[in-house]
């Protein structure tokens, strides 16, 4: 049996990934440049093609996979004469891999449907280097059928693959996971950064906490930086944290809730972009609650 045509568009680091993990797999590729020359010409060494727009691509393609970072460009490519939807053709699916509104999603999702295809959103986890060898857990949702169809491509990419319900579960869960996340980083940050205005040493502080029920993966990620000076453990930029905590936070508002706990969390996040830290990593906030704490 053939395996499905595929269009990608969204190379940056994670999407690059993905795409030689796919093309290591023996998928024929169709792409868009999106911000990511040298991804797009590296791909097309490899045997890619390159159109030069969203409908070209669609028309093109059994699976169109979007990795793209808001909400806003995912609907900017789907739409309009040169748009995704208006090239799709009847029965293929559309994927959407990044971190975007559930509200969004869904609404894409009718009209996706409504000229013949299927749409799913399957946010991801782990990194770009899990991409390369197929180690990504995706977390999809949507039409179980369409997602049946595309399963065994998702899981050349993943390896934990779950379908998590209607669609826009992936992207709600997604955006659960990185709103609990960034608030424990946050808070590890802003310890290690108390830790100096109260004179007691970091690790001590570190090693006390991690030794009870409070520990976790992402406490050790801000260690790495606020204790051992690393900031790539959590490869994560603190522009892209604030981008996701807002959507949480529009997230809730979109369903008459406002959330108690995102703000303090999602305001240093967005004071610490507008100071120019923005491309900065996560782990880099103890700076920025050192910083405050200075005066």
């Amino acid at each position: 049996m053939s395996k499905p045509t595929i269009g990608f568009i969204g190379l940056g680091l994670m999407g690059a990934a993905m795409v030689n993990r796919l093309i290591d797999q023996g998928y024929s590729l169709t792409l868009m440049a999106n911000r990511s020359r040298d991804a797009i010409d590296a791909a097309v060494a490899r045997g890619a093609t390159e159109v030069s727009n969203a409908r070209e691509l669609a028309a093109a393609s059994d699976i169109v996979m979007l990795c793209i970072d808001t909400s806003a460009n995912v609907e900017a490519r789907m739409r309009g004469e040169d748009g995704i939807i208006a090239g799709l053709n009847k029965g293929a699916t559309v994927i959407d891999f990044g971190t975007s509104l559930p509200a969004s999603t869904r609404a894409l999702g009718a009209e996706v449907a409504a000229v013949g295809g299927a749409y799913l959103d399957a946010p991801l986890g782990r990194t770009p280097a899990h991409a390369v060898d197929g180690l990504l857990n995706i977390m999809a949702a949507g039409d179980e059928a369409a997602f049946e169809n595309v399963k065994p491509v998702l899981a050349d990419l993943g390896e934990n693959v779950f379908h998590l319900g209607a669609l826009g579960s992936g992207h709600t869960i997604k955006l659960m996971n990185n709103f609990f996340g960034m608030t424990v980083a946050n808070a590890m940050a802003e310890v290690f950064a108390m830790a100096d205005v109260a004179g007691v040493d970091r690790g001590k502080v570190y090693d006390v906490i991690a030794a009870g029920p409070l520990h976790s993966g992402m406490m050790g990620f801000v260690k790495a930086y606020g204790v051992d000076n690393d900031p790539n453990q959590l490869a994560f930029a603190i522009k892209n944290a604030a981008k996701d905590l807002g959507y949480y936070d529009q997230m809730a508002r979109d369903a008459n809730v406002e959330s108690q706990m995102v703000g303090g969390a999602l305001n240093a996040l967005r004071s610490a972009s507008d100071e120019g830290r923005g491309d900065l990593m996560v782990s880099q906030m103890v700076d920025f609650y050192a910083d405050r704490f200075k005066g």
